[in-house]
C-alpha cells in the first residue's frame, strides 16, 4: 500500500515540476536612429553575426564603463527586456566604429558553464572619434524559465579600428535574477501541487487504515456467555454432590 502511494505521489510531482530550461532570445530590430554623447548609435542587426570566433583583445586607450539606470542592485526579471548603457572612451589612435554588444549568463564558480547567451546587438555607422565619450544602450532578456538566483553576466562590447577587430568587457560581475511578479509563479504552483499532493497522500493513508480496522473487528469472533449456560456447565461439574442434593430438597419443600 505505501509503496503505491509512493509512486502516485512521485509521478504527479514529475508533471508539475518546472524544468529549467535554456533558450537563446531575440530582441526586433529597432528603426531609431540617436545621438549619444557624441556617438551615432546603430540599429539592432536583423542577422546577428558569431563574434565569438577566435579571442580578441582591447585596442590601447579604448576604456569601457557601464551603468544599470534606475537598477544599483542589478536585478534582473525573467522573461523581461533589461537595459543597461555601455559608455566608450576613444582616446586611441584613430576613430573607431562600433560594431555590436553582446553578453552570456554563467555558473558564477566557473565560467566554463554557460548558462545562456543573450542577445547580440548590431550597430551601424556607430562611429566613435578620436578623443570622444559615446553611450550605447544595449537591452537584452533572460529566460523565463530561469530560477530566481545569482548569476555571472558578461558583457563585451565589440568593435573596428582600421579593419581590425578588438572588443573589451564593459562588466564581468553579478547579477540577481528574480521572477516576474505576478499571482501565480512557477514556485507557488509547485507548493500548491505539493501540498495538495501530501493532503491526498494522507487522506489514502488514513483511509488505508480505517479499512484495515474494520476488516479486523469483521473477522474476530463473537463470544456470548449467557446465565443459562453458566447453570448447565456447573450443574454437569456438581452432579452427585452434596451441593446438588441440597438444591434438589430446597427445590422439592418449594413445590
Amino acid at each position: 500500500m505505501g509503496i503505491r502511494l509512493f509512486s502516485i505521489l512521485l509521478a504527479m510531482l514529475i508533471v508539475v515540476a518546472p524544468f529549467v530550461q535554456v533558450v537563446r532570445c531575440q530582441v526586433d530590430a529597432a528603426d531609431d536612429i540617436a545621438e549619444v554623447d557624441g556617438g551615432e548609435l546603430g540599429i539592432v542587426g536583423d542577422e546577428a553575426q558569431d563574434y565569438t570566433e577566435g579571442i580578441l583583445s582591447s585596442a590601447p586607450g579604448v576604456e569601457t564603463i557601464y551603468l544599470f539606470p534606475k537598477n544599483a542592485a542589478r536585478s534582473i526579471t525573467a522573461g523581461q527586456e533589461t537595459y543597461l548603457l555601455v559608455g566608450l572612451h576613444n582616446e586611441g589612435g584613430s576613430a573607431l566604429n562600433v560594431i555590436a554588444i553582446k553578453a552570456s549568463l554563467h555558473v558564477p564558480y566557473d565560467h566554463r558553464m554557460l548558462v545562456q547567451n543573450l542577445t547580440v546587438q548590431e550597430f551601424y555607422n556607430a562611429s566613435v572619434p578620436l578623443s570622444t565619450q559615446a553611450t550605447f544602450p544595449y537591452t537584452f532578456a533572460v529566460s523565463k524559465y530561469l530560477q530566481p538566483g545569482s548569476l555571472d553576466l558578461v558583457g563585451t562590447v565589440v568593435y573596428e579600428i582600421d579593419q581590425q577587430l578588438y572588443q573589451n568587457v564593459f562588466y564581468n560581475g553579478t547579477v540577481e535574477i528574480i521572477e516576474a511578479s505576478g499571482f501565480l509563479t512557477i514556485e507557488s504552483v509547485f507548493l500548491v501541487t505539493l501540498g495538495v499532493a501530501l493532503i491526498a497522500l494522507l487522506f489514502l493513508w488514513a483511509y488505508g487504515r480505517i479499512q484495515q480496522l474494520s476488516k479486523k473487528t469483521k473477522r474476530a469472533p463473537k463470544v456470548e456467555v449467557g446465565t443459562a449456560t453458566v447453570k448447565e456447565d456447573l450443574n454437569e461439574w456438581l452432579q452427585g454432590t452434596a451441593y446438588t442434593q441440597s438444591l434438589l430438597k430446597k427445590s422439592k419443600k418449594k413445590k
